[in-house]
């Protein structure tokens, strides 16, 4: 377990807990942490407010397990919650919860999950094809590749993993799922490699990285998920509560910031010479856009390179 630690550095945990700061050092805070995974973000929160109670959710019963551990100092102010994060508003209600100060989102994929080779996640090492976040529940990356309609499996490419050649890949897979099903990731790292002209071969890192995320997001229902959860999340906050995001590529980024600068704009029809209280904005952004790690950050641990961070506080009551 300790090396799974070890290992496990939270992305921009520093400007994370800054962000927050001025919610959860109110008496009485509560603070969720949507996605626990090795408890890394949640162990600082709750050693930085020692005063804080913090709710966290994860969809993966292993993450819950091993967080568990490693949080089992903090006592009640821990609550592990095994739930994907659009269930915020159904676990605020089974707590008692009807609002909360401070709210955490960090949507990379876990160490723990890359890390493990068996769960197929990375395309580095050859392992069964599954991706799936909870084990329990829905659909693995090869029944996603051997069952999809070949024009569904290309709009999840380009949608997904905006992978330019998804057609070309696509077709490959079609040709070689016929003679035989795909069962693990060396086969399709592989089969990327050989589908794509050379010059695609030469930037942006492993060519078949950008179809893993394709698959990865469709088998958890990333997007879908995110879609519902960030403005629940904005409507669980209470007047003065903040929340932070960390994205890890321009879909989820785009997603969050639709959100929040929806939140932070008047809703008033145009030409009303004084705005009234309910058409005001309900959020302040924090971050002006999205702020990105320092060069020492992703020096010291890759993983940050692609992260985006934003952040909101909420100004004001929902207008009736």
């Amino acid at each position: 377990m300790s090396s799974s630690h070890s290992r496990h550095v939270p992305v921009m945990l520093q400007r994370c807990l800054d962000l927050l700061a001025p919610a959860l050092e109110r008496p009485g805070a509560v603070v969720v942490d949507c996605t626990l995974g090795l408890g890394g973000h949640s162990e600082a929160l709750l050693s930085r407010f020692p005063g804080v109670r913090l709710v966290a959710l994860d969809r993966d019963k292993e993450a819950l397990r091993l967080s568990g551990e490693r949080l089992a100092p903090f006592g009640d102010r821990f609550t592990p919650v095994h739930a994907v994060y659009d269930e915020l508003p159904d676990v605020l209600d089974r707590l008692g919860l009807p609002a909360v100060q401070g709210i955490l989102f960090d949507l990379g994929v876990s160490s723990m999950q890359l890390d493990e080779a068996d769960r197929g996640f990375a395309y580095a090492q050859d392992a069964p094809l599954d991706m799936r976040m909870d084990q329990t529940t829905g659909i693995s990356a090869a029944e996603v590749l051997n069952t999809y309609p070949p024009g569904e499996l290309v709009r999840i490419l380009r949608a997904y993993g905006e992978e330019k050649q998804a057609k070309r890949i696509v077709s490959a897979v079609v040709r070689e799922r016929d003679k035989e099903p795909f069962t693990d990731s060396a086969r399709l790292v592989e089969l990327i490699r050989d589908s794509l002209p050379q010059a695609a071969k030469r930037t942006g890192g492993n060519p078949a990285k950008r179809t893993f995320q394709a698959l990865r997001i469709e088998v958890n229902g990333e997007l879908t998920v995110l879609e519902r959860a960030v403005p629940a999340a904005v409507k669980a906050l209470a007047v003065g509560g903040r929340i932070a995001v960390l994205s890890y590529h321009s879909l989820e980024d785009r997603l969050v910031k639709q959100v929040f600068a929806a939140g932070a704009a008047t809703t008033a029809p145009p030409g009303l010479p004084v705005v009234p209280e309910r058409y005001q904005p309900r959020l302040k952004l924090l971050t002006r856009g999205a702020e990105l790690p320092t060069e020492e950050e992703v020096a010291e641990n890759r993983r940050a390179a692609p992260a985006r961070l934003r952040g909101a506080q909420r100004i004001r009551e929902d207008a009736e």
